[in-house]
């Protein structure tokens, strides 16, 4: 985490452009309105000053407040979290419904035709953006068919859960179906090895039905590989959101992200970035623990 927040605020003072005339409308600053502005936001030092001024402010809790309506930082990301977290979970749960059915299906019909068919075409998702397939699924279930909302978000305390979820289910499908084709290739691939496994075979010798062997058997040890795959999803899948929430004019995190970085909010956008790393390390943890409790052979320590 001291790695990342390092990172995070050398890479911000790398973007182009000087975030005082993003703050000051009137692009014709005098040096000493400049200076002045510099000095009340901390950007008047050499790069290792602001730098050790930030850790100060951190190590106390204060992240800063944001440059444009100037609130704490994470008031501004607690106040925008609720669509992010509805498309990061949706996505990530249709990537998981649809990848590892898809890739357990061509394990067990290996080489077939229907299993030629579904790894070609698992390509073919890996390879177009997501928000490629969010700009067609606009098109075609927003616009055309006025199915779902065409943009925008309304929030659970406003019109419940189930209409919240329509506003982002467009999206999360966008982010699901690019990732479902990693999943139904890694469990494709971790299956074919279990079913070549010692046990299996013994399983079926015994005279268990393929469907005992699949599923109670099988599946147990791919889950368990495929935990440790999810902790990355959740992170990719947030990067996603930060795309679509663009896309669909959602004004989620992903958004706040997106007009921080041009706009030039140092402090907002490193407390998003930084806020986004815990959530991937935290995650980490917690799978750890539930990859002992599916795989008892795991040692924590």
């Amino acid at each position: 985490m001291l790695i990342i927040l390092v990172l995070v605020f050398c890479l911000m003072r790398m973007v182009p452009g000087n975030p005082m005339y993003t703050i000051q409308a009137d692009a014709n600053l005098t040096e000493e309105e400049m200076f002045i502005l510099q000095e009340k936001y901390g950007l008047n030092g050499t790069i290792f000053d602001q730098f050790w001024a930030y850790i100060k402010r951190v190590a106390v809790g204060d992240w800063g407040t944001s440059y444009f309506n100037g609130k704490a930082v994470f008031e501004n990301i607690f106040a925008r979290m609720e669509p992010t977290i509805l498309i990061t979970l949706l996505s990530t749960v249709i990537t998981l419904i649809l990848g590892v059915p898809i890739g357990m299906y061509c394990a067990t019909h290996h080489n077939s035709k229907l299993d030629l068919v579904l790894s070609s075409t698992s390509m073919l998702f890996t390879i177009v953006p997501s928000f490629c397939f969010g700009v067609g699924l606009l098109y075609v279930f927003a616009f055309k068919l006025q199915w779902f909302p065409l943009y925008g978000y309304q929030y659970i305390e406003k019109v419940g859960l189930l209409e919240s979820l329509r506003h982002v289910f467009l999206p999360s499908l966008a982010i699901g179906l690019s990732g479902m084709a990693g999943y139904a290739r890694h469990t494709r691939s971790q299956m074919l090895d279990v079913l070549n496994s010692d046990y299996i075979r013994t399983a079926r010798a015994k005279g268990l039905a393929d469907r005992a062997v699949y599923y109670r058997h099988a599946l147990r040890n791919v889950l368990s590989y495929m935990i440790t795959m999810v902790s990355g999803t959740i992170t990719v899948n947030l990067g996603g959101a930060t795309v679509l929430e663009k896309v669909f004019n959602i004004p989620g995190v992903g958004l706040l992200s997106y007009s921080s970085l041009f706009g030039k909010d140092y402090p907002q956008e490193q407390a998003i970035l930084i806020f986004f790393a815990a959530i991937f390390v935290f995650t980490n943890i917690f799978l750890d623990i539930i990859y002992k409790v599916l795989d008892p052979r795991i040692e924590l320590d």
